[in-house]
């Protein structure tokens, strides 16, 4: 669909151009390239960008599975802590599966739990961690559960409802509904 636009712009534009006189053509052609140049440079939805990154392919089947991809989608903005393929490994197989294939409402949860509104970075956390002082940061997911961040040995340390913890291995993650950090291990709602 994205294609069929870039060509219809595309051949719209080469029509108009072809009627301009050659200095209006050249302002047309400029323009033209600007905005494909834009488009295909400018990130995508937190869920299309999650399905461009293998590391996330288990992320993003869970999320179809529990039906927030439609959700994820949307203006947002939202901070996302996103484990990858391998926290979601650390789970029991069968557990996992069980999660996908027949309790989507407890999976859904889970991944609620992941997911802060507003769009929070690196910067931004860690200043608010600091901020907050020795108890540490506490995060209200959309799932209306809280999260804790600290710092531990200069990484963020995320700790959940039943004690688990998980390490922000990467941030900033852009997104043009909000931003992604990847995480250890999967955060877990009481």
């Amino acid at each position: 669909m994205k294609s069929l636009k870039i060509m219809l712009a595309s051949t719209a534009a080469l029509a108009l151009a072809a009627c301009a006189p050659e200095a209006e053509t050249q302002d047309a052609m400029t323009a033209d390239d600007t905005a494909m140049t834009a488009d295909a440079t400018a990130p995508g939805t937190i869920v299309e960008v999650a399905q461009d990154n293998e590391s996330f392919s288990t992320l993003v089947s869970a999320v179809t599975a529990a039906g927030l991809g439609e959700t994820l989608s949307s203006e947002g903005p939202f901070t996302v802590f996103a484990p990858t393929n391998d926290a979601f490994a650390k789970i029991d197989e069968a557990t996992l599966t069980e999660l996908t294939t027949n309790d989507t409402e407890t999976l859904g949860e889970i991944l609620k739990y992941h997911v802060v509104a507003g769009s929070l970075d690196a910067e931004a956390i860690t200043n608010a961690i600091t901020e907050a002082g020795e108890g540490g940061l506490t995060l209200e997911t959309v799932g209306g559960g809280t999260l804790t961040a600290n710092i531990v040995d200069g990484a963020v340390v995320l700790t959940d409802a039943t004690g688990g913890t998980s390490t922000v291995t990467a941030t900033d993650v852009e997104a043009s509904n909000g931003v992604i950090h990847v995480i250890d291990t999967v955060l877990m709602p009481q």
